[in-house]
């Protein structure tokens, strides 16, 4: 006897998504059970903090407060100590004379009263906490929200906390207003460090003076900021963070990132910092790990607290003060600097007991909700996405996440997790296996279309060809794969225009269109690819002899006169004409596109997508008249041409005299037709005017 049908539509209890995916219907009793997680810790936080929001102000009660008479207070969770006292350059070092006291949660705080109108810790002075273990160890460490930290190599490694409290005059006041959310988001991935053509570390000076115009000037209306938070080792990216409310002052100082993100606003451009919240570096002397002495103050304790891979510390998402933690990490970037959202790093770790490690997702709905999924984990990104978005209805939150669990990019009322975008990272992977394993005239058109639009098409995703991943030293860029061979030779206009330099522009052109075009609903590139960056990115370390070679971006390839004789010039200036057609037509805030045409023997892709009739020839021929199917009458004319002398091509389309006539009829499962001359190796894009 078969019970009545449940009606999901109007659900509360986590579950609302089924009536969206009915597939989901045999996982409901997993959905409810995890959304009664996340109500039971929003009741808890109501109950005992005043609120999701005013839970996340941790911040402003942790770590060094300063009030307005220059008074401070510093707190400290650490349970595991049986004594602290605060020490620095201020008092000499000395471990007897501000001694803190212990309150019933495990929250040391010491008071320290202004001298003469001063405060009495100096601006940029050195501090640490000092402790005494239930054990009697004495140990001594960073304090964990820490606002500023400074390494010196020339002493040690180890970083140094700095009390950071300008005066009035020197801190950096934001100038202009936050733009909008854009609903076309065009990301433009960049590093602060690599962002300079000098063998350098770069500064955020630097990027604001030299990179933002030229963001700008592209197009990119979202930057995504990499490697912020304070990380012990300059080779890890950015990923094995030291300290988490600190920027990193290998770039300058926290006023000038500041300034960074402000400035990035007067250009109407969105930014988001790439946040870590994954996993934390294992370091002791300037990390969290054995903070207080224990294994499990702020991390789950033995080996599952530990990445066996990453060799990190996992943090324990069930915890209370855990969570104020890291949703208050998340409230401080938004307040103190600006940051109008995330890009949330190694989402997989968090959503799976596993981590992902060996673990490789068929796509079988059983794979998201069984027992290898950490409900803490998903718990706590549930509880981030709602804290950000309610402080910030226009905030951006982005999740990397390679298992593709459904409902990740579902608002949390209905039972998803609450993101507003996932990484589409199967886009880049195919990419580079067809370059590297695949003639041109065996790739599979069809199969490429179908990698491009297999996406849940309720949730959002960032399509992108290639990322910093890609650009890694062991792998290449995308133009490096099409034209290592002779990228040192052949890129000059004062050389032979060769068969693989021909062949390497054009597909590095159709590649990024038709990722930007089809693939998501939004676009992300990794800083210098946009001009086919040569080479690859291996940042300084042991195994090259501290080379700054390869970490950096030459940006003086597409600059001034040595610019202007390279062949890079055109793929910058395809680039920004690509993204410039997208802002006019917006086609990554259109719904999915139909794709009418996928001929393998022609070699020809078409698509249709915001009005917007995409053609993408990859073969060696050219075809005149050639019938394309399209979604309205009307005269269509060009709007974007990978074949212009600008872009870099053979000019063989004569704007002034493409007009394209629809004919009414059936064709490729459109209504209307038109007939177009593609050239070999182009990609085009034509729109009613």
């Amino acid at each position: 006897m078969s019970g009545a049908a449940v009606d999901y539509s109007k659900a509360t209890d986590g579950t609302r998504l089924v009536s969206l995916d009915p597939y989901l219907e045999p996982f409901a009793p997993a959905l409810r059970d995890r959304h009664a997680v996340y109500r039971k810790w929003l009741d808890t936080i109501n109950a005992t903090e005043g609120g999701l929001v005013k839970f996340s102000e941790g911040y402003r009660r942790f770590g060094f407060q300063v009030d307005d008479s220059q008074n401070v207070t510093y707190r400290e969770w650490a349970p595991g100590a049986q004594s602290a006292s605060l020490i620095g350059d201020f008092n000499n070092w000395n471990r007897d004379s501000h001694k803190m006291s212990r309150d019933d949660f495990g929250v040391w705080s010491i008071n320290i009263p202004a001298q003469g109108g001063q405060c009495a810790i100096p601006h940029k002075s050195k501090v640490k906490i000092s402790m005494i273990t239930h054990s009697g160890e004495r140990i001594e460490r960073l304090p964990a929200w820490i606002k500023y930290a400074v390494q010196d190599l020339s002493v040690s490694p180890v970083y140094d906390a700095v009390f950071w409290n300008p005066s009035q005059q020197e801190r950096y006041v934001p100038k202009h207003p936050k733009p909008p959310k854009p609903d076309n988001a065009k990301i433009y991935e960049a590093h602060v460090g690599i962002a300079s053509p000098e063998p350098k570390v770069a500064s955020y000076k630097e990027f604001t003076q030299r990179v933002l115009p030229k963001i700008h000037e592209l197009g990119y209306n979202v930057i995504q900021l990499m490697a912020i938070q304070e990380h012990a080792y300059y080779a890890s990216f950015g990923y094995q963070v030291t300290n988490f409310f600190a920027p990193s002052s290998r770039y300058g100082t926290p006023e000038e990132l500041k300034e960074l993100i402000d400035v990035a606003h007067s250009y109407g451009i969105t930014v988001l910092l790439d946040i870590v919240h994954s996993h934390a570096c294992k370091n002791v002397l300037d990390g969290l790990n054995m903070f207080d002495g224990t294994d499990h103050l702020y991390f789950h304790e033995g080996a599952k607290g530990r990445h066996e891979l990453w060799d990190s510390r996992l943090f324990n998402y069930g915890h209370h003060e855990v969570l104020r933690f890291l949703l208050s990490n998340c409230r401080y970037w938004l307040d103190e600097y600006g940051f109008d959202g995330f890009r949330f790093d190694g989402v997989t770790s968090i959503l799976y007991t596993h981590h992902g490690i060996g673990t490789g997702f068929s796509g079988g709905y059983h794979e998201y909700f069984g027992p290898s999924v950490d409900t803490e984990g998903v718990v706590y990104l549930m509880l981030a996405n709602e804290m950000i978005h309610q402080l910030n209805r226009d905030a951006i939150t982005i999740a990397e996440d390679v298992s593709g669990m459904p409902a990740l990019c579902r608002p949390v009322e209905e039972g998803g997790v609450g993101f507003d975008y996932r990484l589409s990272m199967a886009v880049p992977d195919m990419w580079i296996k067809l370059l590297k394993e695949t003639r041109d005239e065996d790739w599979d058109l069809g199969n490429i279309a179908f990698t491009l639009t297999n996406r849940r098409h309720m949730e959002k995703s960032i399509a992108y060809a290639e990322s910093h991943d890609q650009a890694l030293v062991g792998d290449k860029t995308l133009a490096f794969w099409l034209m290592d061979k002779e990228m040192y030779t052949n890129m000059s206009d004062l050389t032979e225009r060769t068969q693989i330099i021909d062949r390497g522009l054009a597909f590095h052109k159709m590649i990024r269109l038709i990722t930007h075009a089809l693939g998501g609903e939004g676009y992300l590139n990794f800083i210098g690819n946009e001009f086919g960056h040569p080479e690859w990115l291996d940042f300084p370390r042991q195994g090259n002899n501290s080379s700054f070679q390869h970490a950096r971006r030459q940006f003086n390839l597409v600059e001034g006169h040595e610019g202007s004789l390279l062949r890079y010039k055109y793929l910058y200036h395809f680039d920004k004409e690509m993204n410039a057609a997208d802002a006019r037509f917006k086609w990554l805030a259109a719904p999915q596109a139909y794709v009418s045409r996928k001929d393998n023997g022609d070699r020809l892709i078409a698509f249709d997508r915001g009005g917007v009739v995409f053609v993408f020839n990859w073969s060696n021929d050219s075809y005149a008249d050639y019938k394309i199917g399209v979604p309205e009458a009307g005269t269509y004319r060009l709007v974007l041409d990978s074949d212009t002398k600008e872009n870099g091509g053979h000019a063989r389309l004569d704007h002034a005299k493409t007009e394209c006539f629809s004919t009414p009829g059936d064709w490729d499962g459109r209504p209307h037709s038109i007939q177009v001359y593609v050239p070999s190796r182009t990609c085009i894009a034509l729109a009613r005017v």
